[in-house]
């Protein structure tokens, strides 16, 4: 069944009441401010900023949405904001989301990761008016063979680290609560539509996350410095963040239309946009200028980080009818552009939030 056309409908998301877990993040800011131009009404819960500077913060989102300072292990806490919103939809972001970071804090890794989500899905249970569910992930969560063939949706789970194994427990989890809660028609309803998003790795402007590349860069180029870079050969799905937030929009889209889209989606670039690390430093380093470079700062005792990461996203592209609109070497462009004008005007939340609604209304909104 297909009732989309891989665009984001503005009368749809008009008046519609969103909640978003993760909102003060880098993925979770984007999208709370998206939703906010599409006339949604937005609760996000979340944990203050975790950065200095921060996206949240610079386009001053607070005033924007409804904004809740929580974390999400916090049951009674959490179910009381979702409950008392009454969304129809539910995005959930919030994570612990950074693999070198999971080695450090596996406990909380787990905690966040995996009892979050119980969580969520318990103070789901019940909600007369929700609709829709969608549940990211990671393209982490597969069993990693190393292989060059892109992994479907149906492939084994896995985790070696203990990041990926958490987000593998999630999917566990979401499939679970699909079919034992969520999708039994209740009293008075149809029942939830879930779905989980397996999305690649994403760029844009506004990241300052630890160990990962584009923020890694920014930071090294604004103090003149290189970019030390630990797995130039490794692959990664690329995907700007525009692409990859209109992959959740239009899923949940299709979920409340059918529940014949529940289930798992991976969110990826065509293979052409699976670059190499260096490949996507030497383009951060071409598009900064200004005397930019990296350096190989590989480490033989490093601890574990997959080699080669593919995705088969036929799924999403023929279904969901969503292709990627923005080739990687247009998204670096973009992210850098935003950046710059940050550092030029770092006070101007004005100027710095129309940026990011510019860049949505070209590249995200078009048909």
């Amino acid at each position: 069944m297909s009732v989309t056309n891989g665009s984001v409908d503005r009368n749809f998301w008009r008046g519609k009441r969103v909640f978003i877990t993760g909102h003060t993040g880098f993925k979770g800011s984007w999208l709370s401010l998206w939703l906010t131009e599409l006339g949604a009404v937005v609760r996000g819960y979340a944990l203050a900023p975790e950065t200095d500077p921060n996206l949240f913060s610079i386009i001053q989102l607070e005033k924007r949405v409804n904004h809740c300072v929580g974390d999400v292990t916090d049951r009674a806490g959490f179910t009381a904001a979702v409950s008392s919103f009454a969304p129809e939809i539910v995005f959930h972001l919030a994570a612990q989301p950074l693999v070198r970071r999971s080695y450090a804090e596996p406990v909380r890794t787990y905690e966040t990761n995996v009892m979050g989500t119980v969580h969520l899905l318990e103070a789901c249970r019940g909600l007369d008016q929700l609709k829709a569910i969608v549940l990211v992930t990671s393209d982490k969560v597969y069993e990693n063979q190393e292989r060059l063939s892109g992994y479907r949706e149906n492939d084994r789970l896995g985790g070696r680290d203990p990041y990926s194994s958490s987000k593998a427990c999630t999917e566990l989890i979401a499939q679970s609560y699909r079919v034992s809660f969520l999708e039994a028609a209740g009293p008075g309803g149809p029942g939830v539509a879930l779905a989980s998003a397996r999305s690649g790795n994403v760029i844009g402007g506004g990241d300052w996350s630890e160990c990962r590349l584009v923020p890694d860069a920014v930071r090294a180029f604004t103090r003149c410095e290189p970019l030390e870079v630990r797995n130039p050969g490794s692959t990664r799905p690329w995907l700007h963040l525009i692409d990859t937030l209109r992959g959740y929009l239009v899923l949940a889209q299709a979920l409340c239309a059918s529940r014949d889209f529940a289930g798992s989606w991976n969110f990826g670039p065509p293979r052409e946009g699976e670059w190499k690390v260096a490949a996507l430093a030497d383009g951060l380093v071409s598009e900064w200028g200004g005397g930019a470079r990296w350096k190989n700062c590989s480490d033989p005792h490093k601890p574990y980080e997959a080699g080669q990461l593919s995705l088969d996203c036929s799924l999403a592209y023929d279904r969901l009818h969503w292709i990627p609109r923005i080739p990687l070497a247009l998204g670096i462009a973009l992210a850098v552009k935003w950046y710059r004008q940050y550092y030029e005007h770092p006070s101007d939340s004005r100027a710095n939030s129309d940026l990011l609604v510019a860049q949505i209304e070209q590249d995200g909104m078009s048909q």
